[in-house]
């Protein structure tokens, strides 16, 4: 188990007992991630930060009856999917298919967004799961648009160093989802995850 684990679980159990502190700290280390998991599936960046909010008042109300977590971020991704799918489908039925355009719907839409979001959601555990300093790495080049040089200066590392963090999490994110990548893409999986990271961070970051 790692340091970030051991902690996760520490802050649970503490949050559980009611520790609000223990509360307010998973929440900034969790909120960002799951809001931009949220608007990949919603498309709305303030239905996207309501819903979010609404899982973590939903954990306070039930804190005293919540079960053991081995890990947080899983677990608070599953949350957030169900809450916004839950969310999505209320929205389906306020709307009337005849009221779209014609040429706005297909047979195979339902399947390719239960696709997407199964990939959506994979990856966003993927990244969750990542070594620290590799997830770090990552994220300041793929969320916040750092050059290699800002974040060896960031990280108090070499620019190698760097190469090397985003490339081990390149290769842990490839084995995560395989299965969840086409055969003729799979060497391509740098590119694939550019493009779903662009979406899920688009006017989040």
């Amino acid at each position: 188990m790692t340091e970030k684990e051991q902690m996760d679980r520490f802050l649970f159990e503490e949050f559980k007992n009611g520790n609000s502190r223990a509360f307010d700290k998973i929440f900034n280390d969790h909120y960002q991630n799951l809001c931009r998991l949220a608007y990949s599936i919603v498309h709305d960046q303030d239905n996207a930060h309501s819903l979010v909010q609404q899982v973590f008042i939903n954990l306070w109300e039930s804190r005293e009856s919540l079960g053991h977590v081995e890990q947080l971020a899983p677990y608070f991704t599953v949350m957030v999917r169900n809450q916004c799918l839950n969310f999505v489908k209320r929205e389906k039925r306020n709307t009337k298919l005849s009221d779209l355009p014609a040429n706005s719907y297909s047979e195979n839409t339902t399947d390719k967004q239960i696709d997407t979001l199964d990939f959506e959601e994979q990856l966003m555990i993927a990244l969750a799961s990542l070594p620290e300093r590799c997830k770090m790495a990552f994220e300041y080049s793929r969320f916040e648009n750092l050059t290699y040089q800002e974040i060896a200066l960031k990280m108090e590392i070499t620019v190698k160093g760097v190469e090397a963090l985003i490339g081990r999490s390149l290769k842990s994110l490839r084995i995560s989802l395989f299965e969840y990548l086409p055969a003729v893409r799979r060497g391509k999986i740098k590119d694939i995850l550019l493009l779903s990271l662009t979406k899920i961070t688009r006017k989040l970051i």
